[in-house]
Parts: structure tokens; C-alpha cells; sequence
């Protein structure tokens, strides 16, 4: 997914355009639209900030934090399947999970799993 525009771009492209600059020339010079530029602009006329808002989609149920309690889980039983690691996450007191996301996670973090019983 691509990241938000930093708040230094956002800044200079303002400046830009109260030095006088169109939006045409801004959006070559930057390479921002023009349409981010009219929302961002009616942001700001809004009494908004140019703060770039919290990316779409749902929080991790294992989160990063966590991610160090999951690489020794899978070094502790590297032969443990994707419902035995569910289980033994469980066990240790974190959230419940699903063998999707606890699938997702362990490829997300370059980890191994077992494929069969």
C-alpha cells in the first residue's frame, strides 16, 4: 500500500502555492494533483491540519510488539503446525487467533511453518 505524503511535502507545496505558483505548475514541480491539492486546501480551510490521517484498515490482533513473543514461540516448536501455534498463543495469554492470521503473520515475518500433520 503506498504511504502518506510527508507533512514537509504537504508544507512546501503550500508555500508554493501562496508564492504564487498554479496548481498545474505545483503538480508538476511536487508531483501531487490537483484534486489532493483542492482537498487538501478545503482541509485547511476547514480549520483541518495537514497532518497525513491514520491508513485504512484494521488493527493487528498480533501486533508489533508481539512479534518477538511470536519468533520464539516458532523457535521453541519449529516442527508445530498452524493450528498448534494458534493454540500455544493462546495458552500464553494473547489474543485468540485464526490459522489465517497466524498465517499471515508468520509470512509477513519470514518465518517457517510446518505444511503437513
Amino acid at each position: 500500500m503506498p504511504r502518506a505524503y510527508s507533512l514537509d511535502l504537504r508544507e512546501r507545496l503550500f508555500r508554493a502555492r501562496d508564492a504564487g505558483l498554479s496548481a498545474a505548475e505545483v503538480e508538476r514541480t511536487l508531483g501531487v494533483s490537483q484534486r489532493t491539492q483542492r482537498r487538501w486546501a478545503q482541509r485547511v480551510a476547514a480549520g483541518g491540519d495537514l497532518t497525513p490521517g491514520r491508513p485504512p484498515g484494521r488493527v493487528r490482533t498480533i501486533a508489533a510488539a508481539e512479534e518477538d513473543d511470536l519468533r520464539a514461540q516458532v523457535a521453541a516448536h519449529p516442527d508445530a503446525t498452524l493450528a498448534m501455534h494458534c493454540a500455544a498463543w493462546a495458552t500464553a495469554g494473547k489474543a485468540a487467533v485464526s490459522t489465517a492470521t497466524m498465517s499471515r503473520t508468520l509470512a509477513r515475518l519470514k518465518l517457517p511453518l510446518k505444511k503437513r500433520r
